[in-house]
């Protein structure tokens, strides 16, 4: 749908993993995150977010790893990995 495909993977015990479409999806509701420049943003596989153009991929990055930690998906300080392609 979006013009951009980002691959979102973190860090498990047994290496790199994709994100669970379940914490994509519950990123991507605006009612959660509040904030209007990740309106296009959307979950469309384990570890699959399609993205527009103007979504700046440094900002996806802190806001997905902010969110992940406070809803305890991720460990505090644990890092994500997002690559476009």
């Amino acid at each position: 749908m979006f013009a951009r495909k980002i691959r979102v993977e973190y860090e498990s015990p047994n290496g790199p993993a994709p994100c669970p479409i379940k914490w994509l999806d519950n990123f991507s509701m605006r009612d959660f995150t509040n904030d209007q420049i990740f309106d296009d943003t959307l979950p469309t596989a384990d570890g699959i977010l399609e993205v527009g153009t103007r979504v700046p991929l440094d900002q996806l990055k802190a806001a997905l790893e902010d969110w992940f930690q406070r809803k305890g998906y991720l460990q505090k300080g644990a890092k994500l990995s997002l690559k476009e392609g």
